[in-house]
């Protein structure tokens, strides 16, 4: 056995050290709410583009994932949209079936009219994004 001023650590200060060492770590990210790095926005922070509304069917939806949106079409002319990325986890829905949206991490799913949840584990509704038809085109986001 070596003594503690020797060149070895005993076992028992190594395995304090490794406590500690968590410990610190635990506390770093509680100082920063334990946040990782920045996310890009649930919702766009300018106009998108997303094309003809025609390719949105009349009482039905469609999901944009690059654009990370979903627009419903509940009636000829009228169009609602919504954040595609889910509220539990910051998945985005990976499709559209039957008026839901589903969530491929955690299975929650949402109703693509309303935005409310349907299924969790989400507890939040998707975020409403505003839409209209300009120009022949169908835009989502601020000042839309």
């Amino acid at each position: 056995m070596t003594s503690p001023s020797g060149p070895f650590s005993s076992r028992r200060t190594v395995l304090r050290g490794a406590a500690l060492a968590g410990a610190a770590g635990i506390g770093a990210a509680a100082c920063t709410g334990g946040k990782e790095t920045p996310r890009a926005p649930a919702t766009p922070t300018a106009p998108v583009d997303l094309g003809a509304p025609d390719e949105v069917p009349v009482g039905g939806a469609r999901l944009y994932r690059e654009e990370r949106l979903l627009v419903s079409r509940p009636a000829q002319g009228e169009f609602k949209a919504f954040s595609a990325v889910c509220t539990h986890a910051g998945c985005v829905m990976a499709k559209v079936q039957d008026g839901e949206a589903s969530c491929p991490c955690h299975g929650s799913k949402f109703d693509v009219n309303t935005g409310k949840v349907l299924r969790g584990p989400a507890g939040a509704p998707l975020p409403g994004v505003p839409v209209k038809v300009a120009g022949g085109k169908l835009i989502a986001g601020p000042d839309a």
